[in-house]
This record gives C-alpha cells, structure tokens and sequence, in this order.
C-alpha cells in the first residue's frame, strides 16, 4: 500500500470577511506519485485547496479553518511558510506574483539560492530544468519583455529547479499557445516519471488526457465527484457540459488552425472581395529602436530585422469579431497595443468612415479590456468607472449600459472589490460608455470556466453585431469556434493569414441574449 503524501480531514474553511464558508467538511487523501486533477467552476474551492496545501492558508490568508491539513507528516498549521521551500513547489495562474528577479536566469536560481545550496548544485538544477523545459530561448532574458506564456514557462522552471516533492499547478495553461502547451504537458509527463506527486487545478483539460491518473470534481466547497483519469477522459460531451466544465477533447480543424500560424508564409486571401472596414496602412513599430538624438527616425517595412510590428497594410471588416491568434511572444498584443494607440512610437494610419487617425487620435478611436483589467480601473465605484469614459456625463446611459451587463446592483461597488468576471464587465462597459468603434480585448477567457466563457463570447457577438468591430487576441480554440467570423494570424510581428472562420459550433442559448445595444447606448 502505498503512502499518502496529502492528507485533508473534514476541512471547513470561511474567508475573514466573507459572509459565508466556502470549504465544507471536506476530505481527500493524495498518494505520493499521484497526479491528480481538480476540477470545477469558478469559485468551487480548487485554489482554496491548493491553498491549503501550499501553507498560504491559515499563514497568508487568514480566516476560519477547521479539520486538519498535512503534507509529508508535516502540520500545516503548524509549521512555517519556508519550511515547505524543498518539498511543495506552486505554479499561480498569474506567474507575476511569484517572481522576485528582473531576469529570466536569476528567477530560475532563486529557489535554490535562498535555501542555501552550494554554487555546485544550483548550477548543476539550472542546465537540468534549462533543457528540460527546452528554455534556451528565454535564458538571460528580462522577464519584462517577456509574454505572459514566456512568464509562465520560466514560473514552471523556478519551481521545478527546487526539486520539491509536490508540485501543484494553479491553471499553468491559461496564457499558454498550442506549443507551450505541448511542452508543459511534457514536463508534467517527466516530474510523474520522477515520482512527483503533482496536483492541476484546472479549466483547460483536453491536454492532460493520459496524465491524470485520478479527477477530483469540486462543486460550492464541496467535493461533488471522484472518477480514475481514463473514466473522466471517456465522459460523453453531453456529460462534460452537465459538469459545466469545458471540453475533454478539440476539434483537430481548430487545433490545426492554432497549430498553422507559424507555418504559413504568404497570406491566404480567404476573406470576402470588396468588403469595406476599416483600413490599417503602414504600422511599423520596434521595442529597438535606438533613442534619436535630433528627430525621430521612420521606420519602413525594410527594417524588418528590427520590426516588432511589420503590417504595411490590413483592411479589417466591420461589425465583426476577429480572432488574432499566433504564438506566444509573436506580437499579439504588441499588435492590439499599436492599434488602440497605447505604443506611442507605433507609426501608422487607421482610416475608417473618411476620417484618418494617426498618432494619439488612434486613441479615440479604440478602447483595449487589457489581460489584467485592475491596470485599468481607477476610481472608487464602478458608475464612477464608465461615467469617466464618458465624453458628456450622462447618468442614465450609465444605468443603461450597466444593466445590459448585470451590473447594476454593484454600482456603488468599489471596482477592485469585484471578481475578475465582473471586473472585465466594468471594463467593457466603460468601452461601450466611450463610444468606441473598436473593441480590443487580450485574452478576455485566460482561467475562465465554461459558463463564463460563453458568457464572453455572447458578449463579443452582442458588441458586434451592433455594429462594433472586436479584435480579440486568443489561445483559447472554443471562443474562437463560438463568436469569431475572421481568423487573422500573426507570426514574427506579420500578418502570415487572414480568413474567414468557418464556425460548427452555435453560441448556447443565444435567443435568450438577443439585447438591443443601440437601445442601450442611445
């Protein structure tokens, strides 16, 4: 019989100053060797277990915590925070939270280093997980310039570098492209050969098919479902979405579209002749441009070697969602950053309706929902939020927009005191507020469950087909089969391919979101 490394007993857990608890008499034992899923909606109690088990519950979060949690005969109430340094290594779902470096080397070492190891040895983990994890593109680099899948990467590495002997991993794939997915799951794949018990809480599931040996089903705080990986990973898709968790397996059509993007050199005219939207002439931007000392020097499409950004010329429809989809680090969000006029030094025109933007007038034009909306809201309540977008102050469009988006009782709310769902929400009605004709949105689903990640893709839909343009910068493969009519991919800071999405998949319950936006916003 083997020895169990994690055990939970009858553990009830309540936030302090939360109204209710949301951990209730549970109770699970993990093997050593394990690798187990936790899966679940949002706000079931999966981080609030891997909480637990890392220590960060009761010595950073505090609150009321009943039953008892131990790892490797160890008391976790009992026991400091560094204690666990050498033996539970945590991947969050935002990498940012957990660096304490500038550079991508020192983060790797920094583990070992602060536990003391001899110079020996931590060199010696560093090449280890360097070719592991096949980072030689990463090395010696800023974890600044970084994209949030690079981020991600070098997180998964530090931890790794302690060698710990439980790895838990706080949905390590929401930032992650097609590739870096293939390469986690890999190193997932090696730390179970090496006898790891490792613990994923996650939305993403299709690419752990074969790795889990054992799925926990987390439902309001408590443990609703246990099945073995295989039986998990054989559900129906009927039973899949009863669960309301998101599919076990993808259509290969839209994994081969995500999969293409670095392949394809010339740009496959697939999208309609004639159509008229709105026109992108000669953006040219470089994160190396060297400083001017007299005047600042034009970048044109001859400088591709510097280029982050290299489009001479795109013609984008109007009233459509277009999914932007590429690698990691290729220049998606540079690109939605160029458009919406957040990269100053970006060179380029957008033409639209017989007006010219160019510069700071972009500005106007478009409004970006960044990856992390808490950089973009700034004051005290959420009407405060959208009425500041507002060119003329008008309270009771306000009410209106903020209806439409369910978030009219949490108008006197302060924005930070929001769930990220309702945070993005804020967000997107401060655009609506703005009168925007484009909508950029980077990574709107990143560690979304099913039902809030339909929930975005009505609202994506709803935005354009009042007449919006929405560009949506992407890895997730279900919303762009849901809610993109164009797929435009972008590799090296070029657009390699833009065609029209050929969608098999309806939005859910659709009828019932049927909302007039000119109604609202009149």
């Amino acid at each position: 019989m083997m020895k169990n490394i994690v055990e939970i007993k009858n553990v009830s857990f309540q936030y302090k100053g939360s109204d209710e608890g949301l951990l209730k008499d549970v109770s699970l034992s993990v093997t050593k060797g394990e690798t187990l899923l936790l899966c679940g909606a949002s706000g079931s109690g999966k981080t609030t277990l891997i909480r637990l088990i890392n220590g960060l519950i009761p010595h950073y979060y505090p609150g009321e915590l009943k039953g008892k949690v131990s790892v490797a005969n160890r008391d976790i109430s009992k026991i400091q925070l560094f204690e666990l340094a050498g033996i539970v290594g945590t991947v969050f779902q935002n990498p940012r939270s957990q660096f304490f470096s500038v550079d991508t080397d020192g983060e790797i070492v920094f583990g070992p280093e602060n536990i003391g190891l001899d110079p020996s040895e931590i060199k010696k983990r560093f090449d280890l997980v360097s070719d592991e994890m096949k980072l030689e593109k990463l090395l010696n680099r800023s974890l600044f310039e970084l994209s949030g899948g690079e981020k991600q990467k070098i997180a998964c590495a530090s931890v790794s570098a302690l060698l710990p002997d439980v790895i838990l991993l706080d949905e390590p794939s929401s930032n992650l492209d097609l590739d870096a997915i293939d390469e986690l799951k890999e190193a997932i794949r090696n730390w179970k050969k090496q006898g790891k018990t490792i613990i994923v809480s996650e939305h993403r599931l299709w690419y752990l098919r074969d790795i889990i040996d054992r799925v926990i089903y987390m439902d309001h705080g408590n443990i609703a479902g246990e099945w073995t990986g295989k039986s998990f990973f054989e559900f129906s898709d009927d039973r899949i979405r009863e669960l309301k968790l998101r599919p076990v397996r993808i259509d290969k059509k839209f994994m081969a579209k995500f999969k293409e993007v670095s392949q394809v050199e010339k740009i496959r005219e697939d999208v309609d002749k004639g159509i008229k939207g709105i026109s992108l002439k000669d953006f040219y931007f470089s994160y190396k441009m060297r400083p001017y000392l007299i005047r600042k020097r034009k970048l044109t499409q001859k400088d591709d070697e510097i280029l982050s950004l290299n489009i001479p010329k795109l013609e984008i429809p109007k009233g459509a969602v277009v999914g932007v989809i590429g690698r990691n680090g290729t220049g998606k969000s540079t690109f939605l950053r160029c458009v919406c006029g957040l990269e100053k030094e970006c060179q380029g025109t957008i033409a639209s309706d017989g007006v010219t933007y160019t510069g700071k007038n972009r500005i106007g034009l478009s409004y970006m929902v960044m990856q992390d909306v808490n950089h973009q809201l700034f004051t005290d309540s959420v009407e405060s939020e959208v009425l500041l977008s507002m060119k003329k102050e008008d309270k009771n469009k306000c009410e209106r927009i903020l209806d439409s988006l369910g978030l009219l009782g949490l108008k006197d709310k302060h924005p930070m005191a929001l769930s990220g769902g309702q945070k993005q929400r804020v967000a997107i009605a401060s655009a609506i507020a703005a009168d925007a004709k484009m909508l950029l949105f980077d990574e709107p689903t990143s560690g979304l469950d099913y039902s809030h990640m339909v929930k975005v893709a009505k609202l994506l839909r709803r935005l354009a087909d009042d007449g919006r343009t929405v560009l949506v910068s992407t890895h997730d493969s279900e919303l762009l089969e849901l809610s993109c009519d164009y797929v435009l991919s972008i590799h090296h800071g070029k657009v390699t391919n833009f065609e029209k999405n050929q969608k098999s998949k309806q939005l859910p319950f659709m009828e019932s979101q049927n909302i007039d936006m000119k109604k609202i916003c009149s």
